[in-house]
């Protein structure tokens, strides 16, 4: 039995959820394997390094606008995908991380489409409403897909929309009602749009499921099957992922007409990931593993580099140290709004930070020029996620290097990783910030401390992006998603802690309320008039030394308890002490 079907085999016991029981069998899985067609690399003649993608019959402007993004040779994906996808079959492609999976689909999924003023617009049964749906599992990903979709017809009149949540309705129902040729989504805004009639998939004749065994492990299998349901009987669907458990074959053919199954790779390169990655697993202690990264930050020639976290609060006290000690860097992680993990994501791009701590929210096809380095800070839980990690870098044919920590409590769970993978490093070497071996393997200059020079610190930070207001929707206490963000500070650590009510962690408001009010100002009395608070003193029920009368009882007290004589109001009020009893009409007692 595989690794695949054993974890079939425990999700049934128990209650099962709805993704759960959309799940093959073993038995499903196996038919599935054995009758659906396969191609691999070696089953095909290997492309001519010359071939450019007009040779594959693509689109002259597709070409044009590919050509002027530096992109003119496909890769063995696209080059084994085109083929087959250009004459409408369905296709299950795999290939590893950084290769050009996107436009493997996205190629043939522009071919298929018609823009305005294009040719058979007029002739269109629906024109304006969506001709492709591409589905995607993390908000991430569906920007950089549209992103790669538009570059590939910035010469044709195709409307592409991002649809996914964090950000505001409005928007994305107002260009629906403009029209659009290609929607790229994540599952549940996608869901949420179709439902309540905004989005219209019955004209979407090519469907893309795009890190599907993602989204199958994040239980988005009932949204992607009300999806497909959607769609027209006859659409044109593919499906692509670096992973390709057997579930996911067998759900393929459940969903799929007669697909074939295209997985493609360098004739020499068998291993898991691409071999252009250097990879360096150390044993690390959790309390020195802030050091080594930091002494791993100033190593030569390093360039963008992304650190991978397993919790939200690990991700963001990273970010924060590493901030502390002098280096540019930005978080992404679920605890964030949409706007400040677009924030942190631009930032990174654009080159004001160079040291990007995430989650694995960003493990997924974020493709970024020039990261040099990932990090793993914490053990990965599995296989399938270290190569998504450390697939960020070396991609298009670049160079890159990976690192990772292994605490001792994880060894178990890295044996495994290491024995499915078949990397050869069954037993990480113990390391610590000072170990020379560190310094060697990973080009760290002698005498490197865990503190960045301010020399060297000549990036612009976090706080120089501009952070957006999305108008988001189901914001978590505020954090990131405000527009006064406490994380928009670039290397500037010393506002941390300022402005952070009790949802962000911090601790409760300090100082008197003059200070507190100065920090965040209350609506003025010209705009809201003062509250007449009648106060009052009782004794036993009835009031003293001036108290307001408010009910009959305290009415009927005497008249000199409640109003004091003529120049009283000038004089100090005694204060009176009595243990019990006694008239509250009383005057003061002597001592």
């Amino acid at each position: 039995m595989t690794p695949a079907d054993n974890t079939l085999s425990t999700r049934t016991s128990g209650p099962q959820t709805a993704a759960e029981k959309l799940m093959p069998s073993a038995q499903e899985i196996a038919e599935a394997t054995a009758a659906i067609e396969t191609i691999d690399v070696a089953d095909v003649e290997p492309v001519a390094p010359d071939k450019t993608f007009a040779d594959f019959g693509v689109e002259a402007s597709i070409v044009e606008a590919l050509a002027e993004a530096g992109i003119v040779h496909p890769f063995p994906i696209q080059a084994m995908t085109l083929p087959v996808a250009l004459q409408q079959h369905d296709i299950i492609g795999q290939a590893k991380t950084g290769t050009g999976k996107t436009l493997g689909f996205g190629i043939p999924l522009l071919m298929s489409v018609i823009g305005p003023a294009e040719s058979g617009w007029e002739s269109l049964e629906a024109a304006g409403k969506p001709q492709a749906l591409v589905v995607v599992p993390t908000r991430e990903l569906a920007v950089q897909v549209a992103g790669d979709l538009e570059r590939a017809s910035a010469l044709r009149t195709t409307r592409v929309l991002t649809v996914y949540g964090g950000r505001a309705y409005e928007p994305q129902v107002e260009a629906l009602k403009r029209g659009v040729e290609v929607v790229v989504g994540t599952p549940g805004r996608l869901l949420d749009l179709a439902q309540q009639g905004h989005l219209t998939l019955a004209h979407a004749r090519t469907v893309v499921l795009d890190e599907a065994d993602e989204m199958l492990d994040l239980g988005f299998l009932p949204d992607v099957e009300k999806m497909l349901s959607m769609t027209p009987a006859g659409r044109h669907t593919m499906l692509f992922s670096a992973t390709m458990p057997g579930a996911v074959v067998a759900l393929a053919r459940r969903y799929m007409t007669q697909p074939t199954h295209i997985r493609a790779s360098e004739p020499d390169d068998t291993g898991a990931v691409v071999k252009s990655v250097s990879q360096f697993v150390y044993r690390a202690h959790a309390m020195d593993k802030v050091e080594v990264l930091a002494r791993l930050l100033q190593a030569e020639g390093r360039g963008l580099t992304i650190v991978f976290c397993r919790t939200k609060r690990t991700a963001a006290k990273v970010s924060d140290e590493l901030a502390d000690r002098g280096f540019a860097s930005g978080a992404i992680h679920g605890d964030l709004g949409q706007g400040a993990r677009e924030q942190a994501l631009r930032a990174f791009r654009n080159g004001k930070v160079d040291v990007l701590v995430a989650t694995d929210v960003a493990a997924r096809g974020i493709d970024v020029d020039d990261v040099t380095h990932v990090v793993n800070y914490q053990c990965t839980e599995d296989e399938k996620t270290y190569v998504h990690r450390i697939g960020r870098t070396a991609r298009a044919g670049k160079k890159g290097t990976a690192v990772t920590f292994v605490d001792w409590d994880d060894l178990p769970r890295w044996g495994m990783i290491n024995k499915t993978l078949g990397l050869g490093i069954p037993d990480p070497v113990e390391t610590y910030s000072t170990s020379p071996h560190l310094f060697s393997d990973l080009s760290i200059p002698q005498g490197t401390k865990g503190r960045l020079p301010r020399s060297k610190q000549t990036r612009a930070g976090l706080g120089a992006e501009l952070l957006e207001d999305l108008g988001e929707t189901g914001q978590r206490g505020g954090k990131g998603a405000r527009g006064d963000d406490s994380r928009g500070r670039g290397n500037d650590s010393s506002s941390r802690g300022k402005d952070r009510g009790r949802g962000e962690g911090g601790s409760r408001e300090h100082g008197p309320r003059s200070e507190r009010s100065a920090d965040a100002p209350r609506q003025s009395t010209s705009e809201r008039p003062r509250r007449d608070r009648d106060r009052r003193r009782t004794r036993s029920g009835e009031p003293v030394e001036g108290g307001s009368a408010v009910n009959g009882a305290a009415t009927a007290a005497p008249t000199t308890a409640v109003a004091p004589a003529e120049g009283a109001a000038d004089a100090p009020r005694r204060r009176r002490r009595r243990r019990s009893g006694g008239s509250a009409a009383s005057g003061p007692t002597s001592s």
